[in-house]
């Protein structure tokens, strides 16, 4: 059987090229192949003075990144822009947005100036800065979706054709080592949004089968938002959400800031743990926990203003072992904690209803943490589906 040969491509190999397609399979990041891509180029002889590689990477705060790299740069710059970045004036006067449409290259003498048209403010910017000549590549992702990289030079006579040549067919190879470590990514980023980064990890590292995990000793903090149902009856759809969205902003962020991870959103709840392999765990929990409390404050403040009543919600914590890996059906995975702490902590917030306390916690987590004038304690409780009456103490 003849060997396949691709037609066309590449118009010639060099150095710089074999690197990109065999050199490049131990590097994960995408800015640092960049970087190096770069440095190559211009040893090589080709006049590359500062180069940016657009990516769409559909992050859920943002949609895409530009990596940016200027001559002398150690390390590539990563910026991320917002959704609705199209409807920008800079983007839409910007040649990004010819390529977008289906152009495959722009290019521009820009020492040349003026009365070339169309002249972006881009090219402004890059006289600014010395250099000279711009071009402007499409760079195809499968499925059509289109990415794209930009090339400046500082060099007199700015890009000679084989310059541009070679920059059009390292576009193949290109391509598919950035969509791979997009991918890569994306993945990271899609785990770590819907089961935190510690969870996200784990899979990643394998811990896919049913029934897998590990022991862990944390405490577990369980919040939930009372008289959910009857908002959800009586407010318009869209101001549900944005309510949601504003609570869990307000108690999820300072449990992220201080070191917890929030393993599931359960309708208008959430359950974060603490691991103990940090010392400072149960304090930072107690951090998270006021913190939280306060940003409940001001945001009841601002629902009052609006005639709207103020939003109540209880808190559970206990400290003790739980089990977190994989539960669930064979096709369908829940990577969760699960354990007698667990279910005290949930006994403690709905506690919270008939002793109209916010926050509960447990003796041993009181234990854990050390005693001090924050709390105070109620006496024991008998708990649901807990063999013995539980000491209870309020915080706050």
């Amino acid at each position: 059987m003849s060997e396949y040969k691709p037609i066309g491509w590449p118009h010639n190999r060099d150095e710089t090229m074999e690197w990109l397609v065999n050199g490049t399979s131990r590097e994960r990041f995408i800015d640092d192949i960049f970087t190096e891509l770069c440095e190559r180029l211009r040893s090589a002889g080709t006049p590359v003075a500062r180069a940016t590689l657009f990516l769409n990477t559909y992050n859920p705060q943002w949609q895409g990144a530009r990596i940016l790299w200027r001559i002398g740069d150690s390390k590539a710059a990563i910026i991320t822009f917002d959704y609705g970045i199209e409807d920008t004036g800079r983007y839409q006067n910007s040649p990004i947005r010819e390529l977008d449409e289906g152009a495959d290259v722009v290019r521009r003498r820009i020492s040349e100036r003026r009365g070339q048209a169309p002249w972006y403010p881009v090219y402004d910017e890059l006289l600014e800065e010395g250099l000279t000549d711009y071009l402007a590549l499409g760079v195809e992702h499968t499925l059509g979706k289109r990415q794209s990289v930009t090339f400046a030079s500082d060099g007199a006579g700015g890009f000679s054709e084989a310059d541009i040549q070679l920059l059009k067919d390292i576009l193949p190879a290109l391509a598919l080592v950035s969509e791979i470590r997009l991918k890569n990514r994306l993945a990271r980023t899609l785990l770590e949004t819907y089961v935190g980064p510690h969870a996200s990890e784990q899979i990643l590292a394998g811990a896919t089968r049913r029934g897998s995990g590990t022991t862990v000793r944390a405490a577990v903090l369980i919040c939930d938002l009372r008289d959910f149902t009857s908002i959800s009856d009586m407010w318009p759809r869209d101001d549900v959400i944005e309510l949601l969205n504003s609570y869990f902003d307000a108690v999820s962020d300072p449990i992220e800031q201080k070191g917890g991870e929030i393993l599931k959103f359960m309708g208008d709840g959430l359950l974060a743990i603490f691991p103990l392999s940090n010392p400072q765990a149960c304090e930072s929990l107690l951090a998270a926990v006021t913190e939280a409390r306060a940003n409940m404050s001001a945001m009841n403040d601002l629902h009052v203003q609006k005639g709207h009543p103020a939003l109540r919600y209880g808190m559970g914590v206990h400290v003790g072992d739980v089990m977190y890996g994989n539960i669930e059906s064979r096709k369908r995975l829940d990577f969760t904690v699960i354990g007698p702490a667990v279910n005290i902590a949930s006994r403690l917030e709905k506690l919270t209803k008939t002793i109209k306390k916010t926050v509960l916690l447990s003796a041993d987590f009181v234990e854990a943490v050390g005693k001090d004038a924050r709390m105070e304690g109620l006496g024991s409780f008998e708990l649901r589906g807990v063999t013995k009456p539980i000491e209870v103490f309020t915080f706050g």
